[in-house]
């Protein structure tokens, strides 16, 4: 038997965080791009630059704080809703040090950044008064980020100095263009791993993670990726929802007694007009309708979303 989960947020009640979002931080980042864009070449940026690049960056994990527990508040199954407990304070604290251990330790510790917030999600979080336990590793993280993006890039980019200092400057458009399609297929099992090490989530006496393999799933983010960019973007709203079926048919629960299977029920017309449609009023309405497109989006997917047994 399928059991479906609901998503009960309006965009009504999205809506003033959103606006204080909109004047908060995109207001503000929007001038300071345009501000860089007018310095002549030569001149330095204001000395004050840096530091609100740093206070946009607070205002954004401020805003992800009480943008995520809406969310997740709002997130049922069997008409029981998830429960957040997580405090701000101890939130605000684990960004900052955060930030000033990223910053002192030249970015390697970005990996153990990233799992303590994902975790400080999932481990406030609680369904039916047992919480869930995120057991994904800074360590491994690191590791995946080592191996799938910086290596890479720095290859990537001793090669393009080595070209230039050749004297191939005239092919240095062509080489550009190669360059942007080595990355794009660098970041497709950089995005496959990422998202494998974020699902893995203790409950109860479940452990909840993907059941896939590597090559299988590459190939299907390459497919919808391609025919994403043969369309011009046209296919991509159903790109995602494919690829959203995909992993959520692939995610398990698993106890030493019993296991259960995630999976979507996909109507790939409709939701591609539904998806496509609130994307337009947003494009539309300049941003203003966001707060609706994101709920009815997110209750159209959850509200399909089902969890079954085997």
């Amino acid at each position: 038997m399928k059991n479906y989960f609901n998503f009960n947020l309006t965009g009504k009640k999205l809506l003033p965080l959103w606006i204080l979002f909109l004047i908060l931080f995109l207001v503000p980042y929007v001038f300071m791009i345009f501000t860089m864009r007018n310095i002549q070449p030569g001149n330095s940026p204001s000395a004050l630059f840096f530091p609100l690049m740093i206070l946009l960056c607070i205002v954004a994990f401020v805003f992800t704080f009480y943008a995520a527990k809406l969310m997740i508040e709002n997130i049922a199954y069997k008409d029981k809703a998830i429960v957040f407990n997580g405090s701000f304070g101890k939130y605000i604290g684990t960004v900052l040090l955060g930030f000033f251990l990223s910053i002192i330790t030249l970015g390697i510790y970005m990996a153990w950044f990233t799992r303590n917030i994902h975790r400080f999600f999932i481990d406030n979080s609680s369904y039916d008064s047992q919480n869930f336990k995120f057991q994904g590793k800074g360590g491994k993280l690191f590791v995946i980020l080592l191996l799938t993006i910086f290596l890479p890039v720095i290859i990537l980019s001793i090669v393009m100095v080595k070209f230039l200092i050749a004297g191939n400057t005239h092919l240095a458009p062509s080489f550009i263009v190669i360059q942007q399609l080595v990355m794009m297929v660098i970041m497709i099992p950089y995005m496959y791993f990422v998202y494998k090490w974020m699902v893995n989530v203790n409950y109860k006496e479940y452990n909840i993670s993907w059941e896939t393999n590597f090559w299988n799933s590459c190939g299907k983010i390459v497919i919808e990726i391609a025919l994403t960019i043969i369309t011009l973007g046209i296919y991509m709203p159903l790109a995602m929802l494919r690829l959203y079926k995909y992993f959520a048919d692939r995610t398990i629960a698993v106890s030493n007694e019993s296991k259960q299977r995630f999976g979507y029920d996909i109507d790939p017309l409709n939701d591609f007009l539904l998806l496509w449609g609130q994307m337009l009023l947003t494009i539309i309405t300049l941003g203003i309708y966001y707060p609706w497109a994101c709920c009815k989006i997110g209750k159209r997917i959850l509200s399909k979303t089902y969890l079954q047994k085997n």
